[in-house]
């Protein structure tokens, strides 16, 4: 199989490197600086330092469209951001070739050329279905950190799409000895639940930050969940999906895992620091940041309650502070579990 993989980030060289033991796989990035230097090193020391890339790695320069005309599955691994643009570019090459992206979160609400009636921010499937409708396209999710991929650590993924074709030339990609694949048709849901679990462990490392104790960090992840699944619900994803790996597992995972950017977003801040203290040291793109205003305003717009997601945007915002956020969630009225 020949897999081509845009964007030799954290996650995009951690797949390269999984899929690079069985199929042909080409790792490709837009600064032609990044891949001499990976070739030199033999390492993406920026994003996945101390992991060798292996000699059956192909690492490209050469113009995308002949890197896509060579591939039987293309997986873009950009961040957010940068999906849209990836996309406007990559669809005229695509045709009916598989495409997957490996990006969580919304797409922040900012109106641009490309997209001048932004209402909202919208999910990586809803941008691809305003820029090529016909595409074959799906994500791949899940609990996943990069370095313990890279390093051939035992995980599990979800592929999803509504093409079968795509969840099946996705197993084929990825599934193998150390990564599981798991198939399914619930895009809207894994996608969801990629993007709000982002936020969710944000809120987890402001409690562990604040000492706030394993029992106020249960609470949290649980009630997390809840509103993950309500917006979900809401925007038509299927209740089993907040269950499984793109759900429960993946907020588990990010809001309690040391190598979680988003979780130390949260502890940074409650120890004091700013928001662009925060970011700079991060040195990484945290999803949670960008989109925990887009899950909130979707989720205002669809009539969904989602206080834990609300008090992050503030505490982001400046708002209010760590503390404060604690205060407001603790003094809200008593209720029915299964009514909130």
């Amino acid at each position: 199989m020949n897999l081509l993989i845009i964007g030799a980030g954290a996650w995009g060289t951690a797949l390269a490197i999984q899929a690079s033991q069985r199929h042909h796989v080409s790792l490709w990035a837009r600064n032609p600086a990044i891949i001499e230097d990976m070739r030199l090193r033999h390492v993406n020391q920026r994003y996945l330092p101390g992991q060798l890339l292996p000699d059956s790695l192909q690492l490209s320069q050469a113009p995308l469209v002949e890197c896509v005309a060579e591939a039987d599955l293309v997986v873009i691994a950009v961040p957010m951001a940068a999906l849209r643009d990836m996309l406007l570019l990559c669809a005229p090459l695509l045709a009916q070739r598989p495409v997957a992206w490996l990006c969580k979160g919304f797409e922040a609400v900012l109106p641009s050329i490309a997209n001048p009636n932004a209402a909202f921010g919208l999910l990586a499937h809803e941008v691809q279905q305003q820029i090529a409708p016909q595409m074959q396209a799906g994500v791949l999710s899940g609990p996943s950190f990069a370095q313990e991929v890279a390093a051939r650590q035992p995980a599990a993924l979800v592929a999803a799409s509504s093409h079968a074709s795509v969840c099946d030339s996705l197993v084929q990609a990825f599934h193998g000895d150390n990564l599981r694949v798991y198939a399914n048709e619930d895009i809207v849901g894994v996608e969801v639940g990629g993007a709000v679990k982002n936020v969710m462990a944000i809120a987890t490392g402001l409690c562990d930050g604040l000492h706030l104790g394993l029992n106020a960090r249960a609470a949290l992840i649980t009630r997390g969940l809840a509103e993950m699944t309500r917006l979900g619900l809401a925007m038509g994803a299927k209740a089993d999906t907040f269950m499984g790996l793109s759900g429960l597992g993946d907020l588990v995972l990010t809001a309690t895992g040391d190598l979680s950017r988003n979780r130390q977003v949260g502890l940074s801040l409650a120890q004091g620091k700013s928001l662009d203290q925060v970011l700079r040291s991060l040195g990484h793109v945290a999803e949670g940041v960008y989109s925990a205003h887009t899950v909130v305003q979707r989720a205002r717009l669809l009539g969904v309650e989602m206080p834990i997601a609300q008090s992050v945007v503030a505490v982001l915002q400046g708002q209010i502070s760590p503390l404060e956020a604690l205060a407001a969630l603790m003094g809200r009225d008593a209720r029915l579990e299964s009514a909130c």
